[in-house]
């Protein structure tokens, strides 16, 4: 944490930095990025910072947590420039994109209580007619699904037809909720990915729990920068 500082005190690039855990380097390359205003100089060209790039500082460092160090640059370039509106769009579509992270996740849990349990699959697997009567769906959208990546049937060597397994099953139901619940083909991919990568949905819970943890660290970093960037602003009047 940095410490309290008199409006009129003058800092060297090692204050500011030791009072925040940085290396001067890096003081001078969130300078350089516009991160902080321009530091001023002494008559022998030495950096020199006083409070107001003490809480530029607290304020970069706040907005990276919950908005992620591109965002949190543009955010502080932003307000360095005079640009404030562009700024609050910044954090506002920063928000947004949190609410639309909850509303998948909500999805994806809705989707998972709505599954009933796998019906036992004959020996080698389920045909493509079977599989999409049992979804109510059409064949074509099932192969419309493999080509977005939501299933990945494999095919009979005899007969060339495709060939789903319990966990390509478990995929096309996952996907068939999903969709139910209005969500686009290319939002639902990555979805499946993660149910692929936990191997399944008993691990898949644990993942879903790790993500609510998450957004929910996520968005009180937000309200700890929203405080950070709010004090920075009435110190650039």
């Amino acid at each position: 944490m940095g410490r309290n500082l008199q409006n009129d005190e003058r800092l060297r690039p090692v204050d500011l930095a030791r009072g925040h855990g940085l290396s001067t380097q890096a003081v001078r390359n969130y300078e350089e990025a516009g991160i902080l205003p321009a530091a001023g100089r002494t008559p022998h060209g030495y950096r020199t910072y006083t409070s107001l790039h003490a809480g530029a500082l607290r304020a970069f460092l706040a907005l990276v947590p919950g908005h992620g160090h591109r965002t949190a640059t543009a955010i502080m370039r932003a307000v360095n420039q005079g640009a404030v509106e562009e700024a609050f769009r910044l954090i506002d579509e920063s928000h947004a994109e949190l609410l639309d992270d909850r509303r998948t996740l909500q999805a994806v849990e809705s989707a998972l209580r709505d599954l009933e349990p796998v019906p036992a699959l004959e020996p080698g697997g389920t045909f493509i007619g079977p599989l999409a009567g049992k979804l109510g769906i059409r064949p074509a959208t099932l192969r419309k699904w493999e080509s977005a990546g939501l299933v990945r049937p494999h095919r009979d060597p005899r007969t060339g037809y495709r060939v789903y397994d319990e966990a390509d099953v478990r995929d096309a139901r996952l996907a068939h909720q999903l969709r139910r619940g209005g969500y686009l083909l290319e939002q639902i991919a990555p979805l499946i990915a993660q149910v692929r990568a936990a191997g399944g949905l008993e691990p898949l819970e644990a993942a879903l729990h790790d993500w609510h943890g998450r957004l929910s660290a996520r968005g009180r970093a937000m309200l700890t920068a929203a405080a950070e960037l709010e004090a920075y602003l009435r110190r650039r009047g």
